[in-house]
């Protein structure tokens, strides 16, 4: 086995790990989301603080184990853009839940540009068409929060919810796609 093979497959177990990790957070969270988050307005305030701030982690993380923050750009700019919507929504609580789901829409649609220019710079990595179209609908989505953070209607944490539940489903649909591909690899390299 080459080491290009080697440290191609160390990168699709690392991707698949990592995409497991994110959608096991983002379904954590939205459980939390839809029970004590419902109920208890601490709880749901360090919730909505939360999500944007482990996204700035996780794209840290990514970005330091695929290569070094230079290599990647878009998981930087979505860090950095996580780690000050993370600020921007524990000031807009201040101000209500409508100015929170505003800033979450403005949040959607930039992180979802730099995810979808993130799948399509590693588009050989596989499993990136879900990750790109993960970013495009993030962007859709952060749309839809801006209008309704416009609306009438109180906000609440289970408006966001189902955007992060779609989250979790895109990773876990790039993280079981690169584990099978990862094993036929294997089971066609023992057979070969």
């Amino acid at each position: 086995m080459t080491t290009i093979q080697q440290s191609g497959r160390d990168a699709s177990r690392w991707l698949s790990s990592y995409y497991f990790l994110r959608a096991g957070v983002s379904v954590g969270w939205v459980a939390a989301a839809f029970t004590i988050g419902r109920t208890v307005p601490p709880a749901a305030a360090a919730l909505l603080v939360a999500y944007p701030a482990w996204d700035a982690v996780a794209n840290v993380i990514d970005a330091r184990r695929s290569g070094g923050f230079i290599a990647n750009p878009s998981q930087v700019l979505n860090a950095a853009a996580s780690t000050v919507v993370a600020v921007a929504v524990a000031v807009a609580l201040g101000w209500g839940l409508h100015a929170v789901l505003a800033v979450f829409g403005v949040w959607a649609i930039l992180s979802g540009l730099l995810q979808l220019a993130t799948g399509v710079r590693r588009w050989q990595a596989g499993a990136q068409w879900a990750m790109a179209l993960s970013g495009a609908q993030s962007a859709l989505a952060g749309t839809h929060f801006i209008v309704k953070a416009n609306g009438a209607a109180t906000p609440e944490i289970t408006d966001i919810a189902p955007y992060a539940a779609f989250g979790a489903f895109y990773f876990l649909v790039s993280a079981v796609w690169l584990t099978v591909a990862r094993v036929r690899r294997g089971a066609t390299e023992r057979t070969a």
